[in-house]
């Protein structure tokens, strides 16, 4: 029987046995992301701009969307788009850090790219795993050498994180994760090899072993409108925008940049109270924000969408309002710089301005009521452009007037692979079956331009070698951006000499970015009112539009039509829509009318007329008497003549006399 003495030296070890059972079966407190930073987390000098203990209310807004990644929180999916600084990379590594200490599993974080995995890591994630203690003790290693310590890889007490981009998507198919974070959606999707798959799924796959406790946020700076997949989310989220009160009336309300006012020299900014005019100064935005609450559009949706933009900087987080004002007014006129502000200081994705009009709805309104095959007044020749597909060929036929006008007279698929005879007797038949005008002449398609690009590369110039129509043109995409309509053609078959074949076949490059902004840019302008003198607006006639379409082309052409915009940031043209035959075929129709031989673009005002006389003539059966009816003071001079190397032409077709 020990003494008082051991008794009491016992106690106190008994005591502390005790308490460590107590804490090991005790039920974990409900705490949040948002309580786990502010008691944890400690910001590292060598990628924040105040160092030390995190403060959620130095950014409020963060509050609301990281505790939606607590363990207790129903909110299994969380879109936030927020702009570059606003502390969306604050918000990923509060939750990496507490779903490491707190609520341990498989976790993984996925980024655009290699290059931004490594930055990534070595700026926001090693500081967090060294300078916060929390993180730190529940480490397996933190040996350089240790093979739980690598720069895609972190094992630690309970679960592993897994740091992966869109390089790779098979390393992300291997995985089983609880808890996701994908920083820069739109960046990692454009990053994906184009195979077709959804970047949303690839991701979403990976949460099925989790059905009950996953979580996933979504994260970044949207891209282009029509292609963002951040935008696609929010679209389907309870859309919630960050209501501040105005100090002077106390009416809640989002800060938009429409709100935001200036003087000419733009050194006086205010923000302008949507519901009684209040003048709102900058200085007193840190007590707005403090007050401020998420307030969902959309409340009965179960996908939690949060939305900041550039207004919301905190003092000394961000830019100030004068200096946001300035790099707006910089980047007007420049459509890379103002599609970057739109993007990555407005968190809105990009439409350039001009292609606003160039919807498929907007454009199939101005469809006109004629015929397809029917070539109506305006129409004095006619190309052809050819898609070549694995399973068809899409053909678009397009007349052209004065000024290049162009008037869509046919499209349509040929059924059948190219390494096949009977899809080119097919384009054959096409392409000589002539065009009838209103006036009852025949016209013939006087060029075609067939895309060589793709599988099928040796058919498209074995058929043109051929020349069974007339002016065949062997073409590929060119490569840069500012490429001319139609390159010089190039030879590309050799005789038995080992020259080249002048009779072989010809390959030129058709500049597609030039001739897809002159499309875009017409079809905008049809849009377009007519400014009066008087300064006064009246609707463009039909006569005056430039790019003209019939009433029988159905949904699917106008959508293809319009399926690509401008990516100004890449100096380039992105799909929004999978099928764009419409657009390209009708870029080759334009292209084959830059023929060597035909140079409609080059046309003088008399050749122009001539083309008109004959083909009135034509109609009406006389004789033409083209010198006569040209316009005084017009180049007289005789149209240049055309060769014709196309079998089956009538001899005494209207356009062989030119």
């Amino acid at each position: 029987m020990p003494d008082g003495s051991a008794s009491f030296a016992l106690a106190p070890a008994a005591l502390r046995v005790a308490q460590a059972i107590a804490r090991a079966v005790a039920p974990r407190k409900p705490l949040t992301v948002s309580a786990w930073a502010d008691a944890e987390r400690v910001l590292s000098s060598k990628g924040s701009a105040e160092p030390g203990r995190w403060r959620t209310s130095r950014n409020p807004m963060l509050r609301e969307p990281m505790d939606c990644m607590s363990k207790r929180s129903r909110v299994h999916e969380v879109v936030a788009i927020f702009p570059i600084q606003s502390g969306k990379t604050e918000f990923e590594l509060n939750t990496l850090g507490y779903c490491m200490d707190h609520d341990p599993g498989p976790l993984m974080v996925v980024l655009p790219d290699d290059l931004t995995l490594g930055s990534w890591t070595t700026q926001k994630l090693n500081p967090l795993l060294d300078e916060t203690p929390a993180v730190a003790r529940v480490l397996t290693s933190n040996a350089s050498r240790n093979s739980a310590n690598q720069k895609s890889f972190k094992d630690f007490a309970g679960g592993q994180l897994y740091v992966e981009h869109g390089k790779t998507p098979s390393r992300l198919a291997l995985k089983s994760i609880r808890t996701t974070l994908v920083d820069e959606l739109d960046k990692f999707a454009a990053a994906l090899p184009k195979s077709g798959e959804d970047p949303l799924e690839l991701i979403r796959g990976r949460n099925s072993a989790f059905p009950a406790t996953y979580k996933r946020a979504f994260c970044g700076t949207p891209g282009i409108k029509g292609l963002s997949k951040l935008e696609e989310l929010w679209d389907g989220s309870d859309q919630r925008l960050y209501h501040v009160p105005c100090p002077h009336c106390g009416e809640y309300q989002p800060l938009l940049w429409s709100g935001l006012h200036w003087s000419p020299d733009g050194k006086d900014v205010w923000y302008t109270c949507a519901h009684n005019g209040c003048v709102i100064r900058e200085h007193e935005k840190t007590s707005m924000f403090a007050r401020g609450r998420w307030v969902p559009q959309k409340p009965d949706v179960e996908r939690r969408g949060y939305r900041i933009n550039c207004l919301y900087y905190g003092i000394g987080l961000g830019p100030r309002w004068h200096e946001l004002v300035a790099m707006w007014r910089g980047a007007q006129g420049d459509p890379a710089k103002l599609q970057v502000f739109v993007c990555e200081r407005l968190a809105e994705a990009w439409e350039d301005p001009a292609m606003r009009a160039v919807k498929h709805n907007i454009v199939q309104d101005r469809a006109e009521p004629y015929k397809l095959r029917t070539a109506i007044a305006g129409v004095l020749g006619i190309t052809a452009g050819v898609d070549t597909q694995d399973n068809r060929l899409a053909v678009q036929i397009v007349g052209w007037g004065r000024d290049l006008k162009s008037w869509t007279l046919d499209w349509l698929e040929l059924p059948g692979d190219p390494e096949q005879a009977k899809v080119w007797d097919d384009l054959t038949d096409l392409l000589l079956k002539p065009i009838e005008h209103v006036s009852g002449v025949l016209m013939p398609v006087e060029a075609v331009a067939i895309d060589a690009g793709g599988h099928r590369t040796e058919a498209v110039k074995h058929y043109v070698r051929l020349r069974r129509v007339r002016r065949p043109l062997c073409i590929f995409g060119a490569v840069p951006n500012n490429a001319p309509v139609l390159s010089k053609g190039k030879l590309e078959d050799v005789n038995w000499a080992g020259r080249l074949d002048r009779r072989g076949v010809t390959i030129h490059h058709v500049g597609t970015v030039a001739i897809k902004h002159m499309l875009f840019g017409r079809l905008s302008v049809d849009a377009d009112p007519v400014k009066l003198e008087d300064g006064s607006e009246r609707a463009r006639e039909v006569s005056e539009r430039l790019v003209h379409f019939s009433d029988e082309l159905d949904n699917e052409y106008f959508a293809g039509l319009t399926s690509e915009t401008y990516n100004a940031r890449k100096n380039r043209f992105d799909k929004i829509r999978t099928r764009n035959e419409p657009l390209d075929t009708w870029v080759y129709a334009y292209a084959a009318a830059y023929h060597p031989e035909l140079r409609l673009h080059r046309l003088t005002n008399a050749e122009w007329t001539a083309r008109e006389i004959r083909l009135q003539m034509s109609g009406s059966g006389a004789q033409p008497t083209a010198p006569q009816s040209i316009p005084r003071g017009t180049n007289q001079g005789p149209a240049r003549p055309a060769a014709t190397r196309a079998s089956g032409i009538a001899s005494d077709d209207w356009s062989s006399r030119l």
